[in-house]
């Protein structure tokens, strides 16, 4: 019953946080090619048939495949990481007076990630028990991959003015449910950090 809210597409925004510094890879790893392909345009590719909408939060003049669906923007101030992205997209939410009472967050640097676990992920979740969710494989979290209440903001742009900086404190503090997706094969979280990762990516590209 609460899957069927939240596919119909009118409470959640979709969000791809792309505003990292990507100091381990040594570029902008959003806009690295995977067999031809940028890495930004994979997860974009799972998730814009299931939003009405989708934000991408980027402090960098990055190329996405083109859609209405799609809009961007900078995040409010530099320097916050991931929780300033959110942050950023919950008042993207409130100033433009939309109708968002969910964002659902994804990574940019994910190229296995698909729809089929996003689905498991609502599927499971029960609004009632809190307002934050994670995905989680086995005793690995992905705290990247979240469905946050609108309901959150004002106390992260406060926790954020203290300096908070770590997701997992933050949503360890609020109080978070994890949501286990297995999965047989590939690893649908593997993400791409370093030059060696991508080169681990094309072999897994490979093996298709």
């Amino acid at each position: 019953m609460f899957y069927i809210l939240f596919m119909d597409h009118n409470n959640i925004l979709g969000v791809v946080l792309a505003g990292g510094k990507s100091q381990r890879f040594g570029e902008d790893k959003s806009q690295a090619k995977l067999h031809g392909k940028i890495l930004i345009d994979y997860i974009i590719s799972e998730i814009i048939d299931q939003f009405n909408e989708i934000l991408i939060v980027t402090n960098n003049n990055i190329k996405f495949q083109n859609s209405d669906k799609i809009s961007k923007t900078k995040d409010l101030k530099e320097g916050l990481g991931p929780l300033g992205g959110i942050l950023t997209a919950m008042r993207w939410v409130k100033d433009g007076n939309k109708n968002y009472k969910w964002i659902s967050t994804f990574p940019s640097d994910t190229p296995f990630f698909t729809k089929e676990e996003l689905h498991f992920f609502y599927k499971n979740i029960d609004i009632q028990k809190s307002k934050l969710f994670f995905i989680k494989n086995n005793k690995t979290r992905h705290n990247i991959f979240g469905l946050w209440s609108l309901d959150l903001m004002d106390k992260l742009e406060s926790d954020l003015e203290k300096g908070e900086r770590k997701v997992e404190v933050w949503a360890d503090k609020v109080g978070v449910e994890m949501i286990n997706v297995n999965f047989k094969k590939k690893d649908p979280f593997f993400n791409i950090n370093t030059k060696k990762d991508l080169e681990i990516a094309h072999n897994m590209k490979k093996n298709d």
